[in-house]
């Protein structure tokens, strides 16, 4: 793989292009996005998620030697790491989380970057969604740190009291494992649906390991 953007200078890079909206602005939303795409129902070509998360054109996966090359790289080698461990030692998967000020664990922008990636193939997502079905937990501790567009609480608003405050501050704690049970959970129908399609990481100049 070409020599791909360190995360500390990806960050920077990032928010000098907060005018282009990308996805995300800061490592951990990076980080949470493509833990979704590694973890989700579906393969997607790598043009179709990392030009939004980017800001970039497609036309930046075919010349190297470029910041936005590089940065491509950057979110290659992230997705290949997440699914290399999660592939081999999934008790290692460690989301990129930081801190608050207060010392507790911020899980928000990670999950919110999950999320974002969620919505580029929400209908493919629709099983996990339906709160009939018992695996619909595996999404909770995500997505009660997300909001809707209008900024309300994606999960509708927290109950009041010290119990739903400990439970929020220790939720975090849960999602290594949900990342892996939902890879796990999608397994069958997206490699049976995969294994009919050329291989999309295969037309891009940056290797994508199969996730």
């Amino acid at each position: 793989m070409a020599a791909a953007m360190p995360l500390p200078e990806l960050e920077r890079w990032l928010q000098d292009r907060a005018d282009r909206r990308p996805v995300a602005t800061n490592i951990p939303m990076l980080d949470g996005y493509v833990a979704a795409i590694v973890a989700g129902p579906v393969s997607i070509d790598p043009r179709d998620w990392i030009c939004p998360l980017l800001a970039v054109d497609a036309e930046g996966f075919n010349h190297g030697g470029t910041p936005e090359f590089a940065a491509i790289c950057a979110v290659a080698r992230r997705h290949n790491d997440i699914s290399r461990v999660l592939s081999t030692t999934p008790d290692r998967f460690e989301p990129m989380h930081r801190r608050k000020p207060n010392g507790d664990v911020d899980p928000r922008p990670w999950c919110r970057g999950f999320y974002a990636a969620m919505r580029l193939r929400m209908s493919d997502w629709a099983p996990l969604l339906d709160t009939s079905d018992v695996n619909h937990g595996l999404l909770l501790p995500i997505l009660l740190h997300c909001r809707d567009d209008q900024g309300r609480p994606l999960l509708g608003p927290p109950r009041r009291g010290r119990e739903t405050r400990e439970f929020l501050r220790k939720a975090h704690s849960d999602i290594p494992a949900v990342v892996e049970a939902m890879r796990q959970y999608w397994m069958p129908t997206r490699y049976a649906r995969a294994s009919l399609l050329r291989p999309t990481w295969e037309l891009v100049p940056v290797t994508l390991n199969h996730s």
